[in-house]
């Protein structure tokens, strides 16, 4: 069993979790794993590897979520992006968009164990780093828990060591992403059983969790648990973590620090020409449930796209909370 710690993670959100917003989140914790998007296999080998795989260093322990079902392109890909300074690769296999399904990779792989074991056997051997697999419970009416254990059977022979499960199935059809979301019942039960029954295996849980007494509840059955939006939508929810799980005395920095912290890097960043609402977008819930809350949000909305904004509008913004 590799040795990074997985007690707290955030998950892979398309759109969301690109490395400024893990430089944000970083600021806020400093153990938890942070995911990448979801980076496709064609992105890094037939585009810009460099912006897709390039982080600040600041931001680690960080994983890779690769996106793709061909063993030899995935290896490829594990190989080149060990030499970016990834702590893990993870392959995705539980997005259900018919963009990710038409590139045959994402759930629908569910349906395909052998397609998935020959994926980790090819990505193990090109890099050292661990590889790991993000699921569902199910796909569409293939949700029983023997084919879940049958799946999990498959991949961990290939070398798969740490699964991390959305606690829920996935409709390939009928559902958006979103709805894929939040409609399909949570099944915590069916992942609490899976480390009963795969006890050598790390399994994490993943899907609804919004509090830290939440995850006190999960950790009483498994190994490590797995934060998606709340994470985005709430970021300060991350402020106990490291004291909580991880054990450091230090406290995290009030909201504003973060803001403060978070400006030198704006400044390198918009001197490289990245727009200031590349990176304050996704700062809108920083105040989540305080005081000021909404008009620190209007603030940015309103002005960080406009061509002369600065970073100190984020201190302007910041001043309108209490």
């Amino acid at each position: 069993m590799n040795t990074l710690d997985r007690t707290i993670s955030i998950a892979p959100m398309m759109d969301w979790t690109d490395r400024h917003d893990r430089y944000f989140l970083r600021l806020i914790t400093s153990r938890a794993l942070l995911y990448t998007e979801m980076v496709t296999t064609g992105a890094i080998l037939f585009g810009d590897a460099d912006r897709h795989l390039k982080f600040d260093a600041a931001e680690q322990p960080v994983a890779l979520q690769l996106g793709g079902s061909e063993p030899e392109a995935l290896g490829e890909c594990a190989r080149i992006a060990e030499g970016y300074g990834y702590r893990e690769i993870n392959l995705n296999v539980g997005c259900p968009s018919d963009r990710v399904q038409t590139g045959r990779f994402g759930a629908c792989l569910m349906a395909e164990p052998e397609t998935v074991a020959a994926c980790v056997t090819a990505m193990k051997k090109a890099t050292a780093l661990p590889v790991t697999v993000k699921t569902r419970t199910g796909i569409d009416d293939l949700d029983s828990y023997e084919l879940l254990t049958r799946f999990i059977r498959m991949v961990r022979d290939a070398g798969c060591e740490t699964f991390i499960i959305h606690a829920r199935k996935a409709w390939l059809t009928g559902l958006s992403p979103k709805e894929n979301r939040t409609i399909p019942p949570l099944q915590y039960d069916r992942v609490y059983r899976l480390k009963q029954d795969f006890p050598d295996l790390e399994i994490l849980l993943n899907g609804g969790v919004k509090t830290c007494e939440e995850i006190d509840e999960h950790l009483k059955h498994v190994d490590g648990v797995m934060i998606g939006r709340e994470a985005y939508q709430n970021p300060y929810f991350l402020a106990e973590i490291d004291r909580r799980y991880y054990g450091l005395e230090d406290e995290a920095p009030e909201r504003r620090e973060v803001v403060e912290q978070i400006l030198p890097y704006i400044e390198r960043e918009m001197a490289q020409g990245v727009p200031l609402k590349a990176i304050s977008r996704h700062m809108l819930g920083l105040f989540q449930g305080r005081p000021g809350a909404r008009a620190w949000r209007r603030h940015i909305s309103e002005n960080a796209h406009l061509d002369d904004a600065e970073p100190s509008l984020l201190t302007d913004a910041a001043a309108k909370t209490r």
